[in-house]
């Protein structure tokens, strides 16, 4: 590829939100659960019509078979909204898992380089807890709200048929209910986005102090601390009692203006049957089963509406998590070759690889300042290479670009020859080996983290722990399991074992190492340096340090923030 199309791709940013998934279909569900409403119909028919029978005296056989036939709409009423039930709940269910794998794709592809990727116990807060919000939005709220359409039009009607008076009572109450709901569900959704707000900040605060709960018992700092969480856990707790007061008021307007529409159609049909209103009807007189009839349907005219007023938090709840997930699925920086398949790559008959970097542009974002503006360098296969240079001189930044984890504004990079780009990037990242500061350790055996899921002989592992000096380690705990994060094992026990990763795999070709020997003791430091050069024989090396001990052992120095290139004594 011409380094002037290699250039043009690496200048894109992957800012793009990805496409949202297909709108839920709470169809299939919504029309099981609206025919089961409206199965109460003849239900009510058949009771209006056997009391009104019995009142007049007609107690015949015909009593039993009523009271048997709404007993059979019954069970099919319970039926029928089960299913619809279990279906919305797997709908609501796909939805959700769905938004969380977009979620966690989107974060899996963004550079470890991008400055606005979420932090990590916020985005654990959404993916595992908010998003469970989703399900009960989707499989009652999106049902509901159908029903509350549906539903009372077709009682309406059907009131309307035998009474224009109790339809009319019916249709003034009617409307105020989601007037006044809608009223208070606009605050109720802002109440709910803060909430879920506040509770992804509190957990990523709280991730933040238990990584750091070494540091701040060494400064004392326990009690700031413990008071800083339980301010943010008073807020949280205030804003929590807020959503719930909302959603209690919502029910209670409803409630309210449900009881007065029943109790206004109960004073019309009592009053109607009493003989003091000779009014509302179509010319027939309503007898004691149709007045019956209509009062049996007018709760169930109000009953969709107040089941609407019982999943109308769900409603909040749930879009506040979509919109949460939305915001960690934009893309941002991503690493390249994170959506795209690798092509293949001839690798070239030497061990170790060239490297070089032509007219490189970098900076974080698009405000922020150059950190390289038109930086060249070339290494040679096999060459060891030493960066120096001050905190935020971009040492760290530089390796991170040669392995391919970010874009660079401008210039390029290439190994023996081949640029790295979407469909290069794959295949070239696999020939390199990443050694940091604090390498990550799983909750596992020393062997399982040398492993890392990888087809590794077991023979090749107590190879590499050997290689690494962790072969006494590795006795003295066989089985037992090291905490996450390395809890058991020394700062230079944790970097051994990332050494001993890389040499279980000795394919690699180049050695990126970030800092290796920051934070630890001369000795350890020096341990460290000859096992790195152990490792790096006949292959090509960059390590990024300020240990001018290990600098001046590499077989150059480039140091950064400066246009000079110090050749190594």
């Amino acid at each position: 590829m011409a380094p002037e199309a290699a250039v043009a791709e690496q200048e894109t940013r992957h800012s793009a939100r990805p496409a949202r998934l297909k709108t839920p279909d709470p169809r299939k569900s919504a029309i099981l659960q609206i025919a089961a409403s409206l199965f109460w119909v003849p239900q009510a028919a058949l009771i209006a019509m056997t009391i009104g029978n019995v009142a007049s005296g007609d107690a015949s056989t015909s009593s039993a078979w009523a009271a048997f036939g709404v007993l059979a709409i019954g069970i099919l009423r319970a039926i029928l909204d089960s299913l619809g039930s279990r279906i919305a709940f797997r709908e609501g269910r796909r939805v959700a898992s769905g938004l969380r794998q977009q979620a966690v794709r989107a974060l899996a592809g963004r550079s470890p380089l991008d400055i606005e990727r979420p932090e990590a116990g916020k985005a654990a807060s959404v993916i595992a807890e908010q998003a469970e919000m989703i399900v009960p939005y989707v499989a009652r709220f999106e049902n509901a709200k159908l029903r509350a359409v549906i539903v009372p039009i077709v009682l309406l009607a059907v009131v309307l048929w035998l009474s224009w008076a109790a339809a009319v009572v019916l249709l003034v109450a009617a409307p105020l209910i989601p007037i006044f709901m809608a009223l208070i569900g606009w605050r109720a959704q802002e109440a709910s986005e803060a909430q879920l707000a506040k509770t992804g900040d509190m957990n990523a605060f709280l991730l933040d102090r238990l990584r750091g709960i070494t540091t701040i018992r060494a400064l004392g700092a326990v009690d700031a601390t413990a008071k800083r969480l339980r301010a943010n856990a008073e807020d949280l707790r205030t804003r929590t009692m807020t959503v719930l007061r909302i959603a209690f008021l919502s029910s209670a307007v409803l409630e309210l203006f449900a009881a007065l529409g029943v109790a206004m159609v109960a004073v019309y049909i009592g009053f109607y049957l009493l003989g003091q209103l000779n009014f509302g009807t179509w010319g027939a007189h309503l007898g004691l089963g149709e007045g019956l009839f209509i009062l049996l349907l007018a709760p169930a005219f109000f009953e969709p509406l107040r089941d609407l007023s019982a999943v109308w938090h769900d409603r909040a709840a749930g879009r506040a998590a979509i919109d949460e997930l939305d915001r960690l699925s934009v893309s941002g920086r991503t690493i390249p070759g994170s959506s795209a398949p690798s092509a293949a790559v001839t690798v070239v008959a030497s061990s170790a690889a060239a490297v070089r970097i032509e007219e490189l542009s970098f900076r974080y974002g698009d405000d922020d300042g150059l950190v390289f503006e038109r930086f060249d360098l070339s290494i040679s296969p096999g060459e060891h290479i030493a960066l120096l240079g001050s905190s935020g001189a971009g040492k760290s930044t530089l390796l991170a670009l040669i392995a391919g984890l970010a874009r660079p504004a401008a210039g390029t990079i290439s190994i023996d020859g081949r640029y790295l780009t979407d469909e290069t990037v794959g295949a070239l990242r696999a020939d390199m080996a990443w050694i940091g500061q604090r390498p990550h350790i799983f909750a596992g055996t020393l062997a399982s983290n040398v492993l890392l899921g990888r087809k590794i002989y077991t023979p090749h592992i107590a190879d590499a722990l050997q290689f690494a000096k962790l072969s006494a380690l590795a006795d003295a705990r066989g089985a037992h399991v090291i905490g996450e994060n390395g809890i058991g094992l020394s700062g230079g026990e944790a970097l051994r074992l990332a050494i001993a990763r890389i040499a279980a795999c000795p394919n690699a070709r180049i050695i990126l190492a970030d800092e290796p020997t920051a934070h630890l003791d001369a000795e350890t430091a020096n341990d460290i340096g000859d096992s790195l050069l152990a490792l790096g024989r006949g292959k090509t090396m960059i390590v990024a340090t300020h240990d001018l001990t290990l600098a001046r052992r590499m077989g150059r120095i480039v140091r950064l923030g400066s246009r000079s290139l110090e050749r190594a004594a």
